[in-house]
């Protein structure tokens, strides 16, 4: 009878090129790289495109659309009416 194998669960250490941010937690995912921490010892390092410190939703840096201004510019394109106002 097999037995069913439960990944290995250890420290790594995530890390965000981008933001210049990483961080240690526990996790099933594996790498070849490795990094030394604070406390001296060495552990598995996965690099990530995106983490909450480089993600505009928890930065605060996301972009706000300017509708006033996009619907300015559709008004003096098509004027008052829309876009079928020329049509009639």
């Amino acid at each position: 009878m097999q037995q069913d194998k439960q990944p290995d669960y250890r420290p790594v250490v995530f890390r965000d090129r981008s933001a210049g941010y990483a961080f240690l937690t526990r996790s099933t995912a594996t790498s070849e790289q490795t990094i030394e921490w604070d406390d001296g010892r060495t552990y598995p390092v996965v690099d990530v495109e995106i983490s909450s410190e480089s993600h505009p939703f928890y930065t605060g840096k996301a972009r706000t659309v300017d509708t006033e201004g996009r619907i300015a510019k559709f008004e003096r394109r098509y004027g008052e009416g829309g876009a079928d106002a020329g049509s009639a």
